[in-house]
């Protein structure tokens, strides 16, 4: 582990949580405050919406041109529960991708990992294929609301021809009913922070309350994020 600098950040939540909103906050601080609030020096993100999105057009181009669909049909469901993990797999070979360009990637940077997971598609099988050398760095970060204040913030956020936009993307209610109505968190994180076993890797978890909001108010999220990731460092470190 970096001496000041969290390695590996995984951000959850539900959609709409606020994650996005949270690292638009990070890139407003400047480095060395950034650094001594939060442990987070330079940073990188690696997002698995736009991997989804992707599917979704290369289904739309097929479709076009008189083949089959491979992934979604077409409601835009996905064919096969797999494809979560392959979202997750995705990510990780970019992970690998990027220290194997610069073994000494994290003397300077911290990777933010973020996904939503729901329904059948839990964060405890999502963790599970995200490879080892990323739980050994990583801490998780997960961003709490229910699943009613995911539903209102997911329709505000809308925007009418951004649906492929990592802040404006919205799921119709009927998919958010379906992929992310329940979700696994408590049953694998029943406390606002401690362990996640994970294949034998114990990972440190912070949890970020944010109902009600405080990601609408830099003041409030940068003091709420501020506790959590002090909370997640010292278990982290071991101090």
């Amino acid at each position: 582990m970096s001496k000041n600098q969290f390695e590996v950040i995984i951000l959850n939540g539900r959609p709409a949580a606020g994650k996005s909103e949270v690292i638009d906050y990070l890139k407003s601080v400047p480095v060395n405050e950034r650094l001594e609030r939060f442990h987070i020096g330079e940073f990188e993100e690696l997002d698995d919406f736009p991997v989804l999105w992707e599917r979704f057009l290369d289904d739309d181009i097929l479709q076009k041109h008189g083949q089959e669909r491979m992934f979604t049909d077409d409601q835009y469901y996905f064919k096969d529960h797999f494809l979560w993990n392959f979202f997750i797999l995705k990510l990780a070979a970019a992970y690998a991708d990027i220290k194997a360009q610069n073994p000494d990637y994290h003397k300077t940077t911290t990777t933010i990992i973020e996904f939503s997971r729901g329904g059948e598609n839990g964060f405890a099988e999502a963790y599970s294929y995200l490879g080892d050398d990323i739980l050994k760095r990583a801490g998780i970060v997960y961003i709490e609301v229910s699943y009613e204040e995911s539903v209102r913030k997911n329709q505000r956020r809308a925007r009418p021809g951004k649906e492929g936009s990592i802040l404006h993307h919205s799921l119709p209610d009927d998919k958010m009913d379906f992929y992310y109505k329940t979700n696994d968190w408590h049953d694998i994180a029943p406390d606002r922070h401690g362990h996640i076993d994970v294949k034998g890797q114990r990972v440190p978890y912070a949890v970020f309350p944010n109902e009600p909001e405080v990601t609408d108010r830099p003041e409030a999220l940068g003091k709420t994020l501020e506790e959590t990731l002090q909370s997640l460092w010292k278990l982290r470190s071991g101090n």
